[in-house]
């Protein structure tokens, strides 16, 4: 009879500061270097996030040029494709990122991210575009799963460790935005400029992820041949089916990793959304053309900024405290979840307003100012759950990561499909207040671990494992 085969979880993933307190660390690096580390990460993820809305502005000269309804299901297609891709491939390169290290991770996935945007420029047929934007994804999506690690590698310091953070979520953000700016005008020319506008932008990161220096240290360490003839250790390491489980195993053991996951999902997906229903709003409704409809997404970058400023406002004030020993800076819930607490609300506010200000009596203006307050919302809360799963899982953090990132690109990929039936049927003012609901309940999320987290972290409500 064959043994019962399980995937789980190494024994200090919640705490592997035992790993690293064992030895020296070999990622003593300079300033200099840090700076190419981080400045790598957040190039790659700025291409890869200006990538996945690069289509949205095209739509009407891809549907013309192939012969498509406009506002027909498959002109959805080409974003939820590179969605599904931004949701396999975390599962894949997170895991791989804590088993081969970061650099080849996000050197080859980069790669694929270059072959196959200038694939879409060239794509001959639409199946043919569709195929190649699902690769896009796939390779773009390595830095949601793998740059938490990446950046909790180099920085013990959690302060330093959010601010390299901070500037990875926002260029989460603020790419996607630019995405249906610059394909709405170059497509006027050509839709196939729309990608050769990407690759043209995302050619120079390439260098930046060649030159920089490997930084997990489990890596370092086998390439330095620290103990890599020990017969004990070897019965110890992972099979690539634990390498490859842990995001599953993380996601239904770990209450945190699966709340945070289904609250960033939401947000998440309403971003993606909005590629959907800002067309609906601003072109159909007020009848503005692609490139000017583009702009209505502008007013999330102030909010975005804004959010930048509490987060460096909030964060100055956790490490005084920190440094004059008040009790509550060490708790790990208030280093970054009130953050979260903060912008929750706004999520809310903006649904509710983009909702009932569409309305051709008024200015477009009053609509497009909720993004405002979506720009703050969302930044916030990504930066706190993100920096959370970070702190809260450090070494295992890129699968944590990874559980995260596939979970909000599965919302990515579904919750887009269904915005013109649900703005049809619904109307935008009750669609956009249905999402308000949802939000207004997960809202609750960070509240509740800055309650109950220390417990959760300390696995009196988890335990689960995977047969």
């Amino acid at each position: 009879m064959s043994e019962k085969t399980t995937i789980s979880l190494p024994a200090d993933y919640r705490n592997p500061a035992s790993f690293e307190e064992s030895r020296e660390n070999p990622c003593n690096f300079s300033r200099n270097r840090k700076l190419h580390v981080v400045v790598a990460g957040v190039y790659f993820v700025f291409n890869s996030s200006l990538g996945s809305s690069l289509s949205s502005g095209a739509d009407d000269e891809i549907a013309r040029q192939f012969a498509i309804p406009r506002d027909g299901l498959k002109m959805v297609l080409p974003t939820s494709l590179y969605m599904a891709g931004f949701a396999v491939g975390p599962l894949l390169f997170g895991p791989l990122s804590e088993h081969v290290g970061r650099k080849p991770v996000l050197v080859a996935t980069y790669s694929i991210y270059l072959l196959f945007t200038m694939g879409c420029a060239l794509a001959s047929t639409f199946a043919q575009l569709l195929v190649f934007r699902f690769f896009c994804g796939l390779g773009g999506s390595a830095p949601n799963a793998v740059l938490g690690g990446l950046f909790s590698d180099i920085y013990n310091d959690p302060h330093q460790r959010g601010l390299a953070m901070s500037w990875f979520m926002f260029a989460t953000t603020f790419p996607p935005l630019l995405g249906p700016i610059i394909s709405g005008f170059v497509s006027t020319v050509s839709w196939r400029w729309a990608f050769w506008a990407g690759l043209i932008i995302a050619s120079p990161g390439l260098p930046f992820l060649l030159t920089m220096p490997e930084t997990y240290t489990p890596v370092l360490l086998r390439r330095g041949g620290e103990s890599s003839d020990d017969s004990s250790k070897a019965q110890t390491q992972p099979s690539m089916l634990s390498i490859l489980g842990r995001p599953f195993a993380m996601f239904f053991q770990e209450s945190i990793v699966f709340c945070c996951s289904m609250y960033l999902a939401l947000v998440y997906s309403t971003l993606y959304l909005y590629f959907q229903a800002y067309p609906i709003v601003f072109q159909d409704l007020y009848g503005m053309t692609p490139g000017i409809g583009g702009l209505a997404f502008l007013p999330i970058l102030p909010g975005s900024i804004l959010a930048f400023i509490v987060f460096f406002l909030y964060s100055s004030h956790h490490t005084k405290a920190l440094q004059a020993g008040h009790p509550w800076a060490r708790v790990e819930e208030y280093r970054r979840l009130p953050l979260a607490c903060i912008g929750a609300p706004a999520i809310p506010i903006a649904l509710f307003w983009l909702g009932w200000s569409a309305n051709p009596s008024l200015s477009p203006i009053m609509p497009m100012m909720s993004g405002v307050f979506f720009g703050f919302g969302y930044l916030l809360i990504f930066i706190a759950l993100l920096n959370y799963l970070t702190d809260a899982y450090k070494q295992f953090s890129a699968s944590a990561s990874a559980a995260a990132s596939t979970c909000r690109s599965v919302f990515a990929v579904c919750l887009p499909l269904a915005t013109t039936a649900m703005y049809g049927t619904l109307g935008i003012d009750w669609a956009s207040s249905l999402l308000g609901f949802f939000s207004v309940a997960m809202a609750g999320i960070p509240f509740l671990f800055i309650r109950f987290g220390a417990r959760i972290r300390a696995g009196i409500f988890s335990g689960l494992y995977i047969d």
